[in-house]
């Protein structure tokens, strides 16, 4: 078995850790878990560690239990959170449920003839059938109140405006039991998970030890933080999902592409599988010659291919080619709609009546006409300098007829002024 704590730290995903759970890891086949709360309809790039210490734990021999907490999401985690958050109804969270599973099924091996085979458990199983008054006894009474207000992320809440609902009070409790549960009908020996849930796990490694005198191991991996402060996982869009019809492959690539040097070397260690040796070799070539974005080129092929695929990637790269190359006319013509609007996100749109194209107008009084140019004389002159490209091929006449045959897709143009300036005209009809 490979040494899972030392490749985790060497990657620098290890914060807090357990003391005896690098021996147990390195002693046996251990079983380890992860909650996933099914909040949304996809996992998203937050939800990537979790994922990729679970593949760790894997690879290295173990087995992992991937729990989508069927239960828990209807109570609501407050760590990390400054006031409660919306409750799902149970139709939205089954919902939820199943396409999590869905997205989880790609990233672990679940072939039952492994002997460390990756399972899937829904913390709602034990729960549907347990009363109120059956847990406050069987695991209420071996965890304090004490205990349970000296977590952070309970006092952080009592300390604010909001305060904090008996709900998420006894998340923990419901975390913590988890944990339990698994070790005792599963024999999970280990939970990991981010540095936020360290209060959580360390309640079930407390209830372990106190309701069946076993013994419950533990390590947590740092919260993913970018070096201008900014939080993680968010473009102006909001939230990069895993899921491509909510965040298309380009997206996906294009964010892993424009991450800063410093935050770039860092993801890499964290977001590959890439051997240590290589990514040494990545960073010092990428030292001193930062405009080639070597290391977010890497990046973004690596997770792009592991989250979506190859092909995917393949496209991703072709069309972020159309803006800064001359010779993408041919990519142009090949998109379809939506990838022609994935990847001109952002470029200012302006209109034109469908039937003035079929009737073909000067590309002079196109320009003019759409305030591409704000006069006739400025798009003239800028054609006479060969300033202007229609679809990504130059215009070389003041005398050039715009109309419905150079439409793409039957209703876009993409006109270029100058050597940065984008313009997409939308045909519309009347």
């Amino acid at each position: 078995m490979t040494n899972l704590i030392a490749e985790l730290q060497w990657r620098e995903m290890i914060q807090d850790i357990m003391p005896g759970t690098e021996e147990q890891l390195n002693k046996e086949v251990t079983t380890g878990y992860i909650g996933f709360d099914p909040t949304a309809d996809s996992l998203h790039i937050g939800n990537l560690v979790p994922i990729i210490l679970l593949i760790h734990l894997q690879r290295c021999g173990h087995k992992p239990i991937a729990l989508v907490g069927g239960a828990t999401g209807m109570v609501g985690d407050p760590s990390g959170k400054s006031e409660e958050r919306n409750l799902l109804s149970e139709d939205i969270l089954q919902h939820n449920l199943a396409c999590v599973k869905k997205q989880l099924e790609k990233f672990l091996d679940f072939d039952p003839a492994k002997p460390n085979a990756a399972e899937m458990a829904n913390n709602y199983d034990w729960f549907k059938n347990f009363s109120f008054l059956d847990f406050i006894r069987d695991a209420g009474k071996h965890i304090t109140v004490n205990y349970m207000m000296s977590k952070d992320s309970v006092k952080k809440r009592l300390e604010g405006d909001n305060g904090m609902s008996f709900t998420e009070f006894t998340y923990q409790l419901v975390q913590g039991y988890d944990f339990y549960w698994l070790h005792k009908n599963k024999n999970c020996k280990l939970q990991m998970g981010g540095s936020d849930q360290w209060g959580n796990i360390v309640t079930g490694t407390e209830l372990i030890r106190k309701k069946s005198g076993g013994e419950g191991f533990a390590f947590t991996c740092p919260l993913i933080t970018k070096a201008d402060g900014g939080k993680f996982g968010k473009s102006e869009k909001g939230n990069v999902w895993l899921d491509a019809n909510k965040t298309s492959p380009y997206q996906f690539y294009q964010f892993w592409l424009n991450a800063a040097d410093a935050d770039a070397e860092k993801f890499i260690k964290i977001f590959t599988f890439l051997p240590q040796g290589e990514i040494n070799e990545l960073i010092a070539a990428h030292k001193g010659n930062e405009h080639q974005r070597l290391l977010q080129k890497k990046l973004a092929e690596e997770v792009t291919c592991f989250v979506h695929s190859r092909d995917d990637y393949a496209f991703a790269v072709k069309a972020s080619d159309i803006l800064f190359n001359n010779d993408t006319a041919e990519i142009l013509q090949q998109l379809n709609e939506q990838q022609l609007l994935q990847v001109l996100d952002g470029v200012p749109t302006v209109e034109i009546s469908k039937s003035i194209l079929d009737a073909g107008i000067d590309v002079v009084s196109f320009l003019a006409d759409t305030n591409i140019f704000p006069s006739k004389g400025e798009a003239r002159k800028m054609l006479q300098g060969g300033g202007v490209s229609i679809n990504k091929i130059k215009v070389d006449s003041v005398e050039h007829v715009v109309n419905t045959n150079q439409l793409l897709n039957n209703k876009f143009l993409l006109v270029q002024k100058g050597k940065r300036n984008y313009f997409l005209v939308v045909a519309t009809v009347s």
